[in-house]
């Protein structure tokens, strides 16, 4: 396990590559689809890097990673720029969510056979994207319809493309999350440079 005096500072250098790697993967990998109501959502795997620094830094870490990542990649494109506080409580929840699961109940970065961290990984991901499929709809329907003031029905057609995009995003980044994870941490491991946290 890694032994640093500088640990806090290896953490938020690395908290800033994970946001780079949201903000890259969402600004770069993702697929618009346009609704009826003249809103866009997008197929992305910005979230996997959320839920993966969760699981590398731990909640807050990787909560401020995902946010900060991909709510620069909201405030950047005009489509999205709207979304961005919405994104930045999201995002934050989903890393907050994804650690505690992996750190507090799975305690993922004990030693243990890779079967444990496998189904750990795997409920950690499956926990954060899952509030993100339920919550990202709600949250957006809340949001478009009584702080930017969209009318009702296009609210509701906004938030039911949303849920649905949402799911096929967290399924992706599910397996992305979990096949990045269980490769990297023997790597890092090795390396010395693998948290206790």
């Amino acid at each position: 396990m890694m032994e640093r005096k500088n640990d806090k500072v290896y953490k938020v250098v690395l908290t800033a590559l994970m946001a780079a790697l949201c903000y890259v993967a969402f600004t770069f990998l993702k697929i618009p689809i346009p609704t009826f109501g003249g809103d866009y959502v997008a197929l992305h795997i910005g979230n996997a890097f959320c839920v993966l620094a969760a699981l590398l830094l731990g909640g807050v870490y990787g909560g401020l990673a995902g946010s900060l990542g991909m709510t620069i990649a909201d405030l950047l494109d005009p489509v999205y720029i709207t979304s961005a506080p919405k994104t930045f409580v999201l995002k934050l929840c989903i890393g907050l969510i994804a650690g505690f699961v992996a750190h507090r109940l799975g305690h993922i970065t004990q030693e243990h056979d890779a079967k444990y961290i496998f189904k750990w990984t795997l409920a950690a991901s499956v926990a954060g994207l899952g509030f993100n499929v339920i919550m990202d709809p709600i949250a957006g329907y809340f949001y478009k319809n009584y702080v930017l003031g969209v009318q009702s029905d296009a609210a509701k057609i906004m938030s039911t493309w949303a849920a649905g995009v949402t799911f096929i995003n967290a399924v992706a980044g599910t397996i992305v999350t979990v096949a990045v994870y269980m490769a990297v941490r023997p790597v890092l491991k090795k390396s010395g440079m693998f948290f206790k946290i």
